[in-house]
């Protein structure tokens, strides 16, 4: 599914991972775990997946209302981090390094979480801007219970295209076609091929989820730090998705991307 250079996105993260829980992003864990506690109607002893759970601090503050967590991320930093944090707090939760386009976890969860772009849409240099989320997306749907609850942010395309420009697109920084930014990271090897990071549009999230089986329930503006249950603002940073697993999953055929 995904070629060698979506592996940097681990060197990126690994970098990242001392420095991350001090971003001004990260600061409003609580009140976005009190969020989603009680969108997802959350009580203790319920299982949780965090999907790119990074450092593990929404993964740790679960856990610690009584929940059973279990947190993955393709970076061994992060978790490296996430272990660090979670012994200082006395907190239990599992940890899982594994690819989020490529995992089985062996069993199903009461709810799924996604949060601050931590996996849809983090592309390498050659993966599909449509085959990479919806592999996202079917190891979501595989992993949670029928009826379990799942909440994604990612970023928001309409954002992307609004601050781009006819310079941005001739220098290859912003694809219009993928609505994908190219991102600078720090890398061992600074000549291989750069990564991407693509944005997405309210109908597009509807259809990829439908894809997979999932029933989107709402698009809100999800911006770190400024959740709410209101429509999402055009120029805001991430859109938030909330949807579910019904009890019958119809999954739609599965997208295969032409040679080019």
């Amino acid at each position: 599914m995904t070629d060698q250079p979506q592996s940097r996105w681990s060197d990126f993260f690994d970098v990242e991972a001392p420095s991350y829980d001090s971003y001004p992003f990260a600061r409003a864990t609580t009140a976005e775990v009190d969020f989603l506690v009680e969108l997802l109607g959350l009580r203790p002893g319920q299982t949780v997946l965090d999907v790119g759970c990074g450092t593990g601090r929404h993964s740790l503050e679960l856990a610690s209302r009584g929940l059973t967590v279990t947190g993955l991320d393709l970076s061994e930093g992060m978790l490296a981090q996430a272990r660090t944090w979670a012994a200082s707090a006395g907190v239990a939760v599992e940890w899982v390094r594994a690819d989020a386009t490529d995992f089985d976890l062996g069993r199903r969860f009461d709810a799924v979480v996604c949060l601050c772009e931590g996996a849809m849409g983090l592309l390498g240099s050659t993966d599909d801007p449509l085959a990479q989320p919806l592999a996202v997306l079917r190891c979501v749907a595989a992993s949670l219970e029928p009826g379990g609850g799942c909440v994604f942010t990612v970023l928001n395309g309409y954002a992307l295209a609004r601050g781009a420009t006819p310079e941005s697109v001739a220098a290859g920084d912003f694809d219009p076609l993928a609505l994908a930014v190219r991102t600078e990271i720090t890398s061992p090897d600074p000549s291989a091929p750069p990564l991407r990071e693509r944005g997405f549009v309210p109908t597009e999230l509807i259809l990829l989820f439908d894809v997979v089986g999932l029933a989107v329930d709402h698009l809100w503006g999800g911006t770190a730090g400024s959740w709410g249950r209101r429509p999402p603002e055009l120029d805001e940073i991430e859109l938030m998705v909330v949807a579910h697993r019904p009890a019958s999953v119809w999954v739609r055929t599965v997208y295969t991307p032409s040679a080019p």
